[in-house]
């Protein structure tokens, strides 16, 4: 029996046909064609730096340790909300399931981006006119996609005759560094420490890495330490991005979820002189309205950058279908359940607080649902935890990158997603206190 082997000339892999052939014990003859020799190159090169992704990484730490069969396994360590959605939600779509005929429209509906305007308006008190549902907005479906695709449209060849720069806080979201090195882009990643209050301190980088940024990325309310950006803040960022000539792209997704004042947003930094240029927020209904799998968002901000977003969406986006726009558009337009929500995430954060204070650097975040514990290290906690606890958490120092000393701000921590009810954090917490 031949194999034709077409695999590793597409593919990187770790191990060849013939090993694995091998290894399998299989009487397999392996001929590889003329065309497809070692010197062919048809993979991106720039995918091998990719970094590799957390919850991989948490798999291959934990899935061949077994955990305690006496316990019920809790999984805190991926950020998926499990609080109820509205009810409105299921019959909206159902009454426009007709509607999964048609192709969806790229810049989403009229009645979308009035919701979505009306509600910047509102949440943020903007001035009249400065965002327009027309000019400022295009739907994304969920933001890890839209933030990946904004690098494209954001990062030329080379920025002051060299390779582009992409800054971003470390701690990270992964699709930050992955749409700067898919880009072309270096990420430099710029820690996000406690005597810095969790905010990434961008204007103190070296006058030659701010004249190479083409972008920005940041978080707030942070993920993982809630960190909440003031506005004198926001403001100064934005001066920042002028003044560097670089795009801002912010990433608000835990904006509605916060512990006492509503968070401040990029656009209010922007208010003063209406001025959107090279600014970009992005917003979700996931956490907000606890529908991750209706992957819904939106970016709003610099019309000549939305309209390349659409531009470019049109080649490589994923319309939301117009059932799901239907069922957004409600969202938006409706605040009850999203007061209900964060009372809820409250009530959870004082229980944490009862049980955990005092003990592993524990503070009460400013917005987000995660707690940002130190432990000490966050590896043999987490495998601690899992194996003693059956509780699933992330190590720090799978969501950070190393500084040039070959540290990693993220060694000592792990990372608590709050996003189960009250019963099963209680109990989930206590478990955490007891084993650590």
């Amino acid at each position: 029996m031949r194999l034709y082997y077409v695999l590793d000339s597409r593919i990187n892999l770790r191990i060849t046909c013939g090993q694995l052939c091998k290894q399998l014990n299989l009487g397999i003859e392996i001929v590889i064609p003329q065309s497809l020799t070692a010197d062919r190159q048809i993979i991106n090169p720039r995918l091998d730096m990719l970094p590799d992704y957390p919850f991989e990484r948490v798999r291959g730490l934990l899935d061949h340790l077994p955990a305690p069969g006496n316990l019920e396994p809790v999984a805190l360590s991926l950020g998926e909300p499990q609080h109820p959605y509205p009810d409105f939600v299921g019959e909206i779509l159902h009454a426009n399931r007709h509607l999964y005929g048609k192709y969806p429209p790229v810049a989403g509906t009229p009645d979308f981006r009035r919701a979505v305007a009306d509600w910047l308006n509102r949440r943020y008190d903007l001035p009249d006119g400065m965002v327009r549902a027309d000019d400022h907005i295009a739907p994304c479906a969920g933001t890890r996609e839209a933030l990946f695709r904004t690098a494209f449209l954001a990062v030329p060849p080379k920025k002051a005759g060299k390779q582009p720069v992409v800054l971003m806080p470390n701690p990270f979201y992964q699709c930050y560094a992955g749409a700067a090195v898919a880009a072309g882009a270096e990420p430099i990643f710029v820690n996000t420490l406690a005597e810095n209050g969790f905010l990434p301190d961008f204007a103190g980088l070296d006058e030659g890495i701010l004249a190479r940024t083409a972008l920005v990325y940041f978080c707030t309310p942070g993920n993982p330490q809630g960190a909440v950006a003031d506005l004198a803040y926001l403001e100064a960022l934005v001066a920042l991005s002028r003044q560097y000539d670089f795009t801002l792209v912010v990433d608000e997704c835990y904006a509605e979820i916060y512990n006492g004042d509503p968070p401040p947003g990029t656009l209010q930094a922007c208010a003063g002189d209406g001025d959107l240029s090279g600014v970009l927020v992005f917003h979700s209904l996931s956490k907000r309205s606890n529908v991750a799998g209706l992957r819904s968002g939106f970016v709003a901000g610099d019309g000549e950058l939305i309209t390349l977003f659409r531009r470019l969406s049109e080649y490589g986006g994923s319309p939301t279908p117009l059932p799901v726009f239907a069922a957004a558009t409600a969202l938006w337009q409706d605040e009850e359940h999203v007061v209900a929500n964060r009372a809820l995430y409250r009530e959870k954060f004082d229980l944490a607080e009862r049980i955990l204070s005092n003990r592993f650097g524990f503070y009460r975040p400013d917005g987000g649902f995660f707690l940002w514990l130190d432990v000490g290290n966050g590896e043999a906690a987490t495998r601690e935890l899992w194996t003693q606890a059956a509780i699933r958490v992330l190590p720090g120092s799978y969501l950070t990158a190393e500084d040039g000393i070959g540290d990693n701000p993220g060694d000592r921590y792990i990372r608590v997603a709050m996003v189960h009810d009250y019963a099963v954090m209680e109990d989930a917490l206590a478990r955490i206190a007891q084993t650590l």
